[in-house]
């Protein structure tokens, strides 16, 4: 029975993981847009902090006005 519960914790853990990635980079892009930076640049912001969560999302936060 112990064996079964690592599996789920380990899903839900990377499940939860890519939810708050996904989250986080619509909130960057909308705040970008709310901002009144153009809706390219708010992509690039959208596109990074997809593919580089931690990072990209450092990184807006320093850059943001």
């Amino acid at each position: 029975m112990e064996l079964l519960i690592w599996p789920i914790v380990f899903f839900l853990l990377i499940f939860g993981g890519f939810i708050l990635n996904v989250i986080t980079s619509i909130w960057c892009y909308r705040d970008s847009i709310r901002s009144g930076n153009s809706k390219e640049y708010s992509l690039l912001i959208l596109v990074a902090t997809l593919f580089f969560p931690v990072i990209g999302f450092i990184v807006y936060l320093f850059i943001r006005k």
